[in-house]
């Protein structure tokens, strides 16, 4: 069983001796200055917690080369080592490992759990896949219906939707993420409805649905990580799901050519603007309802993580990831 974990080591000097995951490498590169023989190179590591990067100094340049080449982003390894903080009280944490007092090993299938790598949602993906039925099941157009239905009898499609991160990093970056952010999103548009009365609430349930389908093109779980696919890094979800929507509803006979353009605007327009990602800006009520959605589960979700892995006691952080503070007290 896998006890160390990134987001607790945090002490200069601590002995590193456990598994985690590669995320990727970078080429063993040769020690600057004549007198000094040999290379080193680095790794981008992580489990379920966080990551960090370990370097590893090799003595010479072919067991340098062959430690690097025994491994491949995705595995997991299992690292003896020592935590470095570099520069002294900056709270910049890599591994520092020397192939004489430790090593890189790749770990075999049995020596490691996958769930201390990749996390899984701590909601019941059960009920979660119920409760999306449900909503969708109260959806009175019936043409909305039949798109819904599709991708609901689409089995294969269920199984990779229900399983599937949201994210990379940021928001819901576990197993059933995908799944947990569209119900959030669903039950968000479907408040904005029980306020604003005039928006159609079929179609903001049914964009609320579909608008994050090309997730599972654009996201796997490799090995110990989340990783881009060839699709989602060269195309994208945005157009991935516009491609999914569009052949389940060409295969709808009779389907309005009106709530087609609807439903493909609200899958090009749900990151709101352009300078997000969106191809186009919301252009009517219900597409901006479901832009709000989205966005309000994303960054609540990702603003109450920083704060449970906040490893301090100081009363605030300053993220990277939101570019600014969140208060933690």
């Amino acid at each position: 069983m896998k006890k160390q974990f990134v987001n607790s080591l945090t002490k200069n000097g601590e002995q590193v001796d456990d598994t985690f995951a590669v995320k990727f490498k970078k080429p063993p590169v040769a020690y600057k200055g004549a007198d000094k023989k040999g290379k080193w190179f680095e790794l981008r590591l992580s489990d379920r917690t966080g990551e960090i990067s370990a370097k590893y100094w090799g003595r010479d340049d072919h067991q340098t080369d062959r430690a690097y080449a025994n491994i491949d982003r995705g595995d997991i390894v299992h690292v003896t080592g020592m935590v470095q903080e570099f520069p002294q009280g900056s709270g910049n944490f890599s591994f520092s490992v020397d192939p004489m007092k430790g090593g890189i090993r790749k770990c075999e299938q049995g020596e490691y759990a996958a769930e201390d790598f990749v996390a899984k949602s701590s909601k019941d993906t059960g009920q979660m896949l119920e409760d999306v039925r449900t909503m969708l099941s109260a959806v009175k157009n019936e043409h909305l219906r039949k798109v819904a239905d599709a991708f609901l009898s689409d089995s294969a499609f269920m199984d990779i939707f229900s399983k599937a991160p949201a994210a990379m990093e940021y928001h819901q970056n576990y197993i059933g993420g995908l799944l947990e952010h569209t119900l959030n999103s669903m039950k968000i548009g479907s408040a904005l409805c029980d306020i604003h009365k005039d928006l159609d609430r079929d179609l903001v349930i049914t964009g609320t649905f579909i608008h994050d389908i090309g997730k599972i093109k654009e996201l796997e779980v490799s090995g110990g990580v989340i990783d881009v696919t060839a699709e989602g890094m060269m195309i994208g979800h945005i157009t991935k799901g516009y491609e999914m929507l569009t052949k389940k509803i060409e295969a709808i006979s009779g389907f309005p050519e009106e709530l087609k353009l609807k439903l493909q605007h609200i899958m090009i327009s749900h990151h709101g603007k352009v300078e997000y990602g969106a191809v186009k800006q919301p252009q009517f009520p219900e597409a901006l309802a479901i832009f709000y959605a989205d966005d309000a589960d994303a960054q609540i979700d990702l603003h109450l993580r920083l704060r449970r892995e906040a490893n301090t006691d100081d009363q605030w952080i300053w993220s990277n990831k939101i570019k600014g503070h969140i208060y933690l007290k």
